[in-house]
């Protein structure tokens, strides 16, 4: 599988990233204290992640393409 490196300060080259880190900040907010972060709570946000329909896969969400479904 090849890797693309995207280059340093080139926040275009990172789209997928890029939002993804603004989806992740509407549970966690910058300057969040991370030292009250659990595993449980952290297990909740990725999930809510992955079942969010994206308008970019026909309003399937990530866990759909994953499994095929």
């Amino acid at each position: 599988m090849p890797f693309y490196f995207a280059n340093p300060h080139h926040a275009w080259e990172r789209g997928t990233n890029e939002n993804t880190n603004g989806l992740i900040r509407q549970y966690l907010p910058k300057h969040s204290d991370m030292a009250r972060l659990t595993q449980r709570r952290c297990d909740a946000i990725a999930r809510a992640l992955n079942t969010r329909p994206r308008k970019r896969h026909g309003y399937r969400n990530p866990e759909q393409i994953l499994f095929g479904r």
